[in-house]
């Protein structure tokens, strides 16, 4: 099912008024050589990621990442890049980086008109739901999450006909359709905290069972849990992680929380992206193997030469799908303009806001 059918009419073009084509205009496709200019103004840019991206592959990139960087300020526009975005893109052209939640509330504060939100679709609404007033786009409409694909609004209407008086706590990586029809949101480090400020028995923590779970093990609270997964967390097994011990017997291994449990209880650290990455910035650690989407570890081990990455990759398809390329397209032709019904914009937003305001 596509996120169309899945959420429709969010995230589809606005069907009245004008268009953002249709308000900013083309603009003219610009050439893409790899010039003396190209390669001065890209040289500080290659300087991050040199032992990341090797030096044959430069003079491709270059031309690409020089002519977006200088769109974004023609079209007064922010580039939002995830932390699983490849280094070209995250190193290259981003203004802003970390997690969903982070990118959306910190392009509230800049005063860009145009939004181009390099993760996948539901972050890209979770920014149009804290910055209505700006143009959100992303650079390919077809990048879903497996995770918020799991659940719908209708799924959320249900589940509090069979369990009245059940807080029910949404995990971020979902539609704003979902965010619109729970109590509040949570992320995957303040999960926790979230939970337990209810105060109460049992609450519902959905889509991830996975998250759900981990949250469960460290809580008296009885955390009901919804059938979804990350496809590429829930592909990291306990086992695996034992046979890199055998062979890298001093490497640490952080995992993400949305990993099984038995895979977290297998590691030496888990947290949120921001706390993995934090955590090695910090420890510093000889060897270092991150439980999560391959190109996090590339993005945090250009910024920590002196950590040695075994990486073990599981891609995230969906993130894949955000190229160079296509965001220069994006700023070009000013497509694939992100869009929330105000109604459940405006209940979605009360989800998010209660989080943030939340003092934990």
């Amino acid at each position: 099912m596509t996120i169309a059918q899945t959420n429709a009419p969010i995230g589809t073009p606005i069907a009245a008024g004008i268009s953002a084509l249709g308000r900013y205009g083309k603009l003219e496709r610009p050439e893409l050589a790899y010039t003396p200019e190209v390669a001065e103004a890209t040289a500080p840019i290659y300087e991050k990621v040199k032992h990341i991206i090797p030096a044959i592959e430069w003079p491709a990139l270059a031309p690409t990442i020089h002519a977006i960087n200088k769109l974004k300020k023609e079209r007064n526009a922010v580039i939002l890049a995830h932390n699983y975005m490849t280094p070209d893109i995250f190193h290259g052209v981003a203004d802003i980086v970390g997690d969903s939640l982070q990118l959306a509330i910190e392009a509230t504060r800049t005063d860009a008109e145009v939004i181009v939100q390099c993760g996948v679709h539901f972050m890209a609404e979770t920014s149009k739901i804290l910055s209505p007033e700006k143009t959100v786009l992303i650079p390919d409409m077809r990048a879903g999450c497996s995770l918020a694909e799991s659940i719908t609004g209708a799924d959320v209407r249900a589940l509090r006909e069979r369990n009245p008086g059940v807080p029910i706590i949404t995990y971020v990586n979902t539609s704003a359709d979902v965010k619109a029809e729970c109590d509040i949101c949570c992320t995957s480090s303040n999960a926790l905290q979230v939970v337990e400020s209810f105060g109460v028995d049992r609450v519902f923590l959905i889509p991830d069972k996975y998250l759900a779970a981990n949250v469960g093990n460290k809580t008296d609270v009885e955390v009901l849990v919804w059938d979804g997964a990350c496809e590429v967390h829930e592909r990291f097994t306990a086992d695996e992680l034992r046979d890199y011990r055998k062979i890298e017997p001093n490497v640490k291994i952080i995992a993400h929380p949305e990993c099984p449990p038995e895979v977290v209880a297998e590691a030496d650290f888990a947290g949120s992206t921001a706390h993995m990455i934090n955590w090695v910035k910090i420890k510093q650690p000889e060897k270092v193997m991150m439980i999560t989407e391959c190109s996090m570890a590339d993005n945090v081990a250009s910024e920590t030469p002196g950590v040695d990455f075994i990486r073990p990759c599981n891609l995230c398809p969906h993130m894949k799908r955000i190229t160079l390329g296509k965001i220069l397209d994006t700023l070009v032709e000013m497509k694939d303009e992100v869009v929330v019904d105000p109604a459940i914009a405006d209940k979605a937003r009360t989800a998010v806001e209660r989080m943030i305001n939340l003092k934990i």
